[in-house]
């Protein structure tokens, strides 16, 4: 049986058919992974939004999230590498989800190859018909070519199938990536622009206070 088969697909199916496994195990892991990270994600937004008060203590909470460790980043370290928080998150996206995004251009590079794969593999079909014309007789020419090229059209059928499939994956998970760059920056700025609200709002408060205290504290001094 695995001989009759790999008699009508050759190498090139063969390869095929690794390139089809190797796609459908990442599409549907990545597609998984991605929806859930989405979803656990936009629960702890809406956790933080119901208890401002305990945002660090939550955002601690849940650095298993990538997203999440991506906002935590931002907000420990934002402007001691660069004042571009755009900038920061994508370099974060590539620490955090670095496995996520080599899957993602592995896709993208099946669905290149595959087609090319499949050319070959009719290619190589088509050179086996044409050596088993020169040896046959004129009369089982027309049955030996026609039955060739059916064969020979299956790799290119198989690439066309892997391929399609493999682009439309590739396409479905960057839009997720982008959805969530989107959404960290978003989250980002909103909750540095929180904390420098509370910053101000302490300092507006208690450095009156402070100097009030000092001033008091040098006129009894003088008495």
């Amino acid at each position: 049986m695995l001989a009759v088969i790999y008699a009508r697909i050759g190498v090139a199916g063969v390869a095929l058919i690794a390139a089809a496994a190797v796609c459908a195990y990442l599409a549907v892991k990545n597609i998984i992974y991605l929806w859930m990270v989405g979803a656990d994600f936009r629960r702890i937004i809406r956790q933080i939004d119901e208890k401002e008060d305990d945002r660090n203590a939550i955002i601690e909470a849940n650095l298993k999230n990538p997203l999440i460790g991506v906002i935590n980043d931002i907000l420990k370290t934002h402007g001691e590498h660069s004042d571009d928080i755009k900038s920061e998150i994508a370099f974060l996206f590539h620490h955090y989800l670095k496995k996520t995004i080599r899957d993602i251009t592995l896709l993208k590079v099946i669905a290149a190859v595959s087609p090319l794969l499949g050319l070959l593999g009719t290619l190589l079909g088509l050179m086996g018909v044409f050596g088993k014309l020169s040896s046959s007789s004129s009369l089982a020419a027309g049955a030996v070519l026609a039955a060739g090229i059916w064969e020979a059209i299956y790799t290119t059928v198989m690439g066309l199938s892997i391929a399609i499939p493999a682009l439309i994956t590739y396409n479905l998970l960057s839009i997720y990536i982008r959805s969530f760059n989107l959404e960290t920056v978003e989250y980002s700025y909103r909750f540095l622009g929180r904390a420098h609200y509370c910053m101000s709002r302490y300092h507006k408060y208690h450095k009156p206070k402070q100097a009030k205290n000092k001033k008091k504290a040098g006129t009894d001094s003088e008495v």
